[in-house]
C-alpha cells in the first residue's frame, strides 16, 4: 500500500492529479487543505469528492483523508500527535499548493512558496527517519528563469538575475532550498510547469486562471476590441492532464531522484501571440459569441489606456485587467523553455506529449461554457 501526502488539491494540477493516484486500489492520499474549522474543511473535501464524480460513502473516497492544515505553519499546524502519525505512513509526498498571485508583498511570496518548502522538507526528513519515505515530487515553475531571457534549460540556475515579480522570486529561493536537501540525501524532483491550462481530452479544470484571462483580453470582449501590438510574443502553455500524469508518472521512478523536468510546450512549440489572438477569436465566434471588431494598437497605448478601459467594466473584468500589467511583462521579453531532456525521458516510456493545436479549442470552449451558465 502507498500513502501519498497532497498539498494543493484545491489547486489545477492538484485536484486533476489526485485521481489519477487513486486510480491504483493500493492507493490511499492524505490532503493537507486550509479550513477555518472543521465543518469547513468537510465542506472543502466535499467539494473535491463532486469535482472528481467520487460519491462520499464509495470506496475510492474511503481512501482519502483530509486534514485541516496550513503547509506553511511548522508541523502544518497540527498537533504532533497528528503530525507524527502522518509521518509514520506517508511513502509519498507531493508539494504543489502555492499562491500563484503575482502581486503579493515579498514577504507573502516567501511564506507561501518558501515557509512551505522548509516544512514540507522537514516532514520528509521525518518520513525517511521512519523508513517509509520512497518519493518527493516538488512542484515549482519555469518562472523562476525570471528575466535570463533566451532559452531556459532544464538545469538548476545559478546565475545572477532579476525576475519580474515576487511570486518568481519567492520560487526561486524555494528551489535553491529543496537543491540543498536533494544535496543532502532527500529523494526529489522538481518539476517547472509553464501556464497550466485545462485537460487536453476534455478541458476541464477546477479554477480559471490567468490564461483565461488572457483569452477574454485576446478576443477584445473585455477592451471593446482595443488589442496592444505583440508581434513577437510567444505564450507557453500545457494541459493540466500532462502536467500531473509526468508528476504521478516520476513519484514512481526513483532514476527522476535529482532532475528537474519542464512540463512546458517548448521552443518549437510555445504558441505566437498573434496566432492565439486569431485561434481565439475564431474558437470564440464558432460558439456563437458576439465579440467586437478588433483594433491593435502600439502596446505603450494600451498600457496607457488600461486604467480609462477599468473605468467601464465589471468587478470580476477589473480585476482580470489589473492582472494584464504582469502579463505584458513576460509577452515583452523572448523567452522559451527548453523541454528536450524531459520529453525524451517520458516518451521512451510512452508518454505522449500534447501539441498546442490538438487542444487549444476543446480547453476554450469549455471555459466558453462554463461561462455561459
Amino acid at each position: 500500500m502507498k500513502t501519498y501526502l497532497v498539498t494543493g488539491s484545491t489547486g489545477a494540477i492538484g485536484a486533476c492529479l489526485v485521481p489519477m493516484l487513486l486510480d491504483d486500489q493500493n492507493t490511499q492520499v492524505r490532503l493537507l487543505i486550509r479550513a477555518r474549522d472543521q465543518q469547513h474543511i468537510a465542506e472543502r473535501l466535499q467539494e473535491l469528492l463532486s469535482f472528481w464524480g467520487y460519491p462520499f460513502a464509495s470506496s475510492t473516497a474511503k481512501r482519502i483523508k483530509a486534514y485541516r492544515s496550513d503547509v506553511t505553519l511548522p508541523l502544518f499546524g497540527l498537533d504532533r500527535q497528528e503530525y507524527e502519525a502522518l509521518a509514520s505512513e506517508c511513502s509519498h509526498i507531493i508539494h504543489s499548493a502555492g499562491n500563484v498571485r503575482m502581486n503579493l508583498s515579498m514577504e507573502e511570496a516567501r511564506k507561501s512558496s518558501v515557509d512551505s518548502t522548509s516544512n514540507i522538507s522537514a516532514f520528509a526528513w521525518r518520513c525517511r527517519e521512519n523508513g517509509i519515505l520512497q518519493k518527493v515530487e516538488f512542484v515549482s515553475t519555469v518562472g523562476v528563469g525570471g528575466r535570463l531571457g533566451g532559452i531556459v534549460p532544464e538545469t538548476w540556475l545559478t546565475e545572477k538575475r532579476s525576475f519580474h515579480n515576487t511570486y518568481e522570486e519567492a520560487k526561486a529561493e524555494a528551489e535553491e532550498m529543496i537543491r540543498s536537501e536533494i544535496e543532502a540525501g532527500l529523494p526529489v524532483t522538481v518539476h517547472r510547469p509553464s501556464m497550466v491550462v485545462g485537460r487536453s481530452d476534455t478541458g476541464e479544470i477546477i479554477h480559471f486562471q490567468v490564461f483565461y484571462h488572457i483569452c477574454e483580453f485576446l478576443s477584445g470582449r473585455r477592451t471593446f476590441g482595443l488589442v496592444p501590438s505583440l508581434e513577437n510574443a510567444f505564450l507557453d502553455i500545457i494541459p493540466v492532464d500532462y502536467v500531473a500524469k509526468i508528476i504521478r508518472w516520476s513519484s514512481e521512478r526513483q532514476e527522476t531522484v535529482g532532475k528537474i523536468l519542464h512540463l512546458c510546450s517548448g521552443p518549437e512549440h510555445a504558441i505566437p501571440i498573434e496566432q492565439l489572438k486569431s485561434d481565439i477569436r475564431s474558437i470564440y465566434r464558432s460558439t456563437g459569441t458576439k465579440l467586437p471588431l478588433s483594433f491593435t494598437i502600439p502596446l505603450p497605448f494600451f498600457k496607457s489606456g488600461l486604467p480609462l478601459i477599468g473605468l467601464f467594466l465589471p468587478a470580476p473584468a477589473k480585476r482580470a485587467i489589473k492582472a494584464l500589467p504582469f502579463l505584458f511583462d513576460y509577452l515583452e521579453e523572448v523567452q522559451k523553455f527548453s523541454n528536450e531532456k524531459t520529453r525524451k525521458v517520458h516518451e521512451r516510456d510512452g508518454i505522449d506529449f500534447p501539441l498546442v493545436g490538438d487542444y487549444l479549442k476543446i480547453v476554450v470552449e469549455y471555459y466558453i461554457q462554463k461561462m455561459k451558465r
